[in-house]
């Protein structure tokens, strides 16, 4: 809703009693947006400052007849040299709502005068400033009970924020007031009625920088683990919902930070009912995802959300972050359940990545779009248009007769709920966009499947692999959607786990090699080495980095250090152990709070930042600080630095408030808090790294979900990174010539172990034996 501000300052705008939708990042309203068809585009009337950008979503705004600037000093000296007001419009280029909002208003001529002659306008691509999108969208979100993009708000000249909402229709609708109306109320308000513009921003300002701060009382601690976790689940079983998994009715999100917490709760609670629901619904919530119309059975991934609580119509976004996450959780549920399904599941999301967001340097692409122009064709892109099949395509490409009567169509429609009507309800298709349409969703077993059929299961698996293959084929010829080609440290990060996790755990050289070129392209392109810095963003092409280049996030030497630390013990090469201990030095250094604990989420010393916040939210993404305390956890026993332990006990006591009261909204840092709480164990692989003994216990390990572990390799070098930063280590070698395992806590071991099932039964007893001589 717009807020009260507004409609105290605007009162003709309150007349419309005006209530907004605020849409989330990925709206589950379908509309269309207007392209340019196959025909070739027309010669641009307007170029904008924009075009010199490299931002997708910066460069999508190029050819508006609005005078938008990037968000810099150059936008900020024009609005306080001419003394007006800033219209900020924030968004990502495949974001839908952007799309119509670019379409109605930003490519009008009319709106575009009245912005460029009377504002300073700035766009701004979250994904490429997250730090500014986090002060605005707390404004938003405080002022106005909602969120989502694209984000409008109204600055002085010095930033300070006085009016902000979401998407604006651009004319009255209703009782809505358009975008004309809003824009000519505030400018009629500035003129006239300033003063009260300014102290109303500055006061709620104020309250904002009270509002969010976090900080550590003096001498606290942090919260008890067990009671914390125990109403962290206590609160995600409220919300569950049993028949289809997840945690709310609809729109229904994946959620990866929720199920990893639930499997890392069961855990330390395996002998109790607690634990066991735990697991029973993160499984389950990953089974039916893994069957559902949010899962790309034909060219795998998984899509941003469902619109249904049965998870078969989704928003047909993809992003990057997603696939990382779910990646790890879909691999971690195969070493729980011993479950095929899980496994296949993760190696897809893999195989996706490689093909269709992977960059030939090594880097991980963002996203891509939900919409596309039709195979059909015409001028306008339709929401999930690449993705959605008719009876009668599949007829067309599956025709071949299998048994009896029964075409491969027939076998692969009954699996996939394909009908000739189409198979998306009215209520899920608002505008029509997927009338007749198929989204498809496995509706039976394969067993169900072939026994329909009078096939054996080997052929019905047999016949539905290659129909997906024949219908990926047909897609490829589809026009694509957008491609966000910007190639984020964060994310990436992200997604170099995923490769290190899934690899290791499946022992696959592939994707481990696919990893260590992440972890290279990292360090190649995203880390300054001469100014110590991560960078936030590069992108496709022969110059990838960015000029003048942004300076990187919290989130990103978080994310990163964490991938680094997975990529360290799935590849036992410590010269990413290193790297992760340069890159903490350095985020200690920019984004700790010395005063009340936690890191703040961009560089504190950035003044155009109004507000120094620290992210207290686990949503689509994990916090910074949740990965933060994790990592300074497990880089205090690789590197044998105290004070990070510390450091990450600080941490959890700045958040104690929030853990303590609604830990729901922090599952990722109480799974940091129960790593604390539980200690961590230490697995010492005594041997030569690549020596088929030595691959038999790290086997071993990796077959276990093992959340509160580090895995450390010691060979013959006397002078190793970890033996130089752990004298302890000294005392342990092979015994017989033989690759040797030893389970420690606080570096109290176990006796030395040879054979790998000894090792996994000794790793599942969770038991340590008096320390080794």
């Amino acid at each position: 809703h717009l807020n009260s501000s507004v409609f105290l300052l605007l009162p003709s705008i309150n007349n419309y009693n005006c209530k907004y939708v605020f849409f989330a990042s990925s709206s589950p309203v379908f509309m269309s947006m207007a392209s340019g068809g196959t025909s070739p585009p027309p010669p641009h009337k307007h170029t904008n400052r924009l075009a010199q950008e490299r931002s997708p979503y910066l460069l999508q705004h190029a050819h508006n007849p609005v005078d938008w600037y990037p968000w810099g000093q150059d936008a900020f000296d024009k609005a306080k040299n001419e003394d007006k007001p800033i219209f900020l419009s924030v968004g990502y280029s495949t974001c839908h709502w952007c799309h119509v909002m670019e379409r109605e208003s930003f490519e009008d001529e009319e709106i575009g005068k009245i912005l460029s002659d009377n504002f300073v306008c700035i766009k701004v691509d979250r994904e490429e400033r997250p730090d500014v999108d986090k002060v605005y969208m707390t404004f938003v979100q405080a002022t106005s009970g909602g969120g989502g993009w694209p984000m409008s708000v109204w600055l002085t000249p010095d930033l300070r924020p006085f009016i902000g909402g979401t998407y604006f229709p651009p004319t009255d609708h209703a009782r809505r007031p358009g975008l004309r109306t809003v824009l000519n109320r505030i400018i009629e308000q500035w003129q006239n009625n300033r003063p009260a513009l300014e102290s109303s921003g500055e006061r709620i300002l104020e309250a904002l920088k009270k509002g969010t701060a976090i900080a550590a009382n003096p001498g606290e601690g942090p919260p008890p683990a067990p009671a914390v976790s125990s109403r962290c689940f206590q609160q995600l079983a409220h919300s569950y919902e049993e028949e289809y998994g997840g945690f709310r009715d609809a729109p229904k999100f994946p959620t990866p930070v929720n199920l990893m917490f639930l499997m890392s709760y069961w855990s330390v609670n395996r002998s109790t009912s607690e634990g066991v629901e735990a697991l029973q619904m993160a499984l389950h919530t990953l089974r039916m995802m893994a069957l559902g119309g949010i899962h790309d059975h034909v060219a795998q991934g998984f899509h941003r959300y469902s619109t249904d609580s049965s998870w078969h119509v989704p928003h047909f976004e993809k992003m990057l972050y997603d696939q990382a996450q779910l990646a790890v959780a879909y691999i971690t549920a195969s070493q729980v359940s011993g479950e095929q399904l899980f496994a296949d599941v993760a190696k897809d999301i893999l195989l996706y990545v490689s093909r269709d967001l992977s960059d030939k340097s090594g880097g991980f692409y963002s996203a891509e779009d939900a919409d596309s122009v039709p195979a059909s064709g015409g001028p306008e892109k339709r929401e999930g248009a690449f993705c959605v099949w008719t009876a009668s395509e599949v007829r067309e490409q599956l025709p071949d007769v299998v048994e009896g009567a029964a075409t491969r169509a027939d076998v692969f429609m009954h699996h996939y709920g394909v009908k000739e009507q189409g198979n998306v309800a009215l209520e899920q298709d608002p505008h029509g966009e997927l009338q007749g349409q198929n989204v498809l969703i496995v509706r039976y077993s394969v067993e169900l499947t072939a026994a329909r059929f009078g096939i054996s299961v080997e052929k019905a698996n047999k016949l539905l692999a290659s129909a997906r293959t024949q219908m990926a084929k047909v897609r490829e010829s589809r026009p694509r959607p957008h491609l966000d080609t910007k190639m984020l440290a964060s994310w990436s990060g992200l997604m170099l786990s995923a490769y290190a996790s899934v690899g290791a755990v499946l022992g696959d050289k592939a994707l481990l090699e696919r990893a260590v070129q992440a972890g290279n392209f990292l360090k190649e392109h995203l880390w300054d080495a001469e100014r110590q810095t991560m960078l936030r963003s590069c992108y496709r092409g022969d110059e990838m980095e960015v000029s003048p280049p942004i300076s990187g996030f919290l989130d990103d030497y978080a994310f990163v250090i964490g991938g680094l630390l997975d990529l360290y013990e799935a590849t036992l090469r410590t010269e990413w152990l290193q790297w992760a201990e340069e890159l903490q030095l350095r985020q200690d250094a920019l984004f700790w709070d010395h005063q009340g604990g936690g890191y703040f989420c961009s560089d504190p010393g950035d003044r155009a930042v109004l507000l120094r916040l620290k992210e207290d939210q686990d949503g689509a993404e994990p916090s910074a600080n949740s990965v933060s305390a994790s990592n300074l956890l497990r880089l205090s026993h690789y590197c044998g630095r105290g004070e990070w332990l510390q450091r990450s006990q600080q941490l959890l006591a700045a958040f104690s408030d929030r853990l303590t009261r609604v830990p729901i909204a922090l599952p990722e840092m109480v799974q940091a808090l129960m790593a604390q709480h539980y200690t961590l164990q230490q697995i010492v692989i005594c041997g030569q790294r690549d020596a088929p003994d030595t691959a038999g216990l790290l086997a071993a390990v990796n077959s276990l979900f093992l959340p509160h572990k580090v895995l450390m390799h010691v060979d013959d070098d006397a002078d190793g990174f970890l033996r130089r930063r752990l004298p302890v280590l000294s005392s342990m070698s092979q015994q017989g010539g033989v690759a040797t395992a030893y389970v420690c806590q606080d570096f109290t071991c176990s006796l030395p172990v040879t054979d790998p099932q000894e090792l996994r039964r000794l790793l599942l007893d969770g038991t340590t034996e008096r320390p080794a001589e």
